[in-house]
């Protein structure tokens, strides 16, 4: 990226392939160095919970980047005002795609970059709204056996087996994936060329 300093790459603190993924696509140099923030219950509004998240995450390896720029992310699938994590278990993943199926739902993207020599701290939310088709109980538990839904919050992966269960998106799709990727390149490339 011609306005990426290639000699500095970004610290992702985060273990998401999915994050990877999509920072490779960017052209954007990076090094993977995950936190060790323990997620657990918070209060507050569905943009408020994600932006929090992302800046502990981004916070806790703040001291191992080197003065490196940390990016920390987090995702959540929010409905009716009702936050869906990971599931606990198989049953508690056919509750959550029960729920979904045949319904609009919004995914919730925080994203915090802390950059102290630069003086840069940017800190925002994105929301994608999703619709899934309706779903049988077997088209449900066919995609539970997978697997893949354990590990994601809402119970799905949109880039995965997922991506069949989906109708329609509004919005930035890669938000869905786990980081809104344009509005962070817009905002974080708009600072670093004013010389924050």
């Amino acid at each position: 990226m011609w306005w990426y300093p290639a000699d500095v790459p970004m610290v992702l603190a985060s273990r998401s392939p999915r994050r990877r993924t999509i920072l490779e696509m960017a052209g954007i140099p990076f090094i993977q160095l995950p936190g060790n923030v323990e997620e657990t219950f918070r209060e507050g509004t569905p943009p408020e919970v994600v932006r929090y998240w992302a800046r502990r995450k981004a916070e806790d390896v703040l001291d191992r980047a080197e003065g490196r720029p940390v990016l920390g992310a987090d995702t959540m699938v929010a409905m009716e005002g009702r936050l869906l994590g990971k599931p606990q278990d198989e049953d508690h993943a056919f509750q959550m795609l029960s729920g979904l199926s045949g319904r609009w739902h919004s995914v919730f993207g925080g994203v915090s970059v802390r950059w102290p020599e630069k003086h840069l701290d940017i800190c925002f939310h994105e929301e994608t709204r999703v619709r899934f088709r309706n779903l049988s109980t077997e088209e449900i538990l066919a995609y539970i056996s997978t697997g893949e839904p354990m590990d994601k919050a809402g119970a799905y992966g949109i880039q995965g087996y997922g991506c069949m269960l989906v109708e329609s998106v509004e919005g930035c799709y890669f938000n869905v994936m786990g980081l809104p990727v344009s509005r962070f390149i817009h905002l974080f490339r708009n600072m670093l060329l004013k010389g924050n």
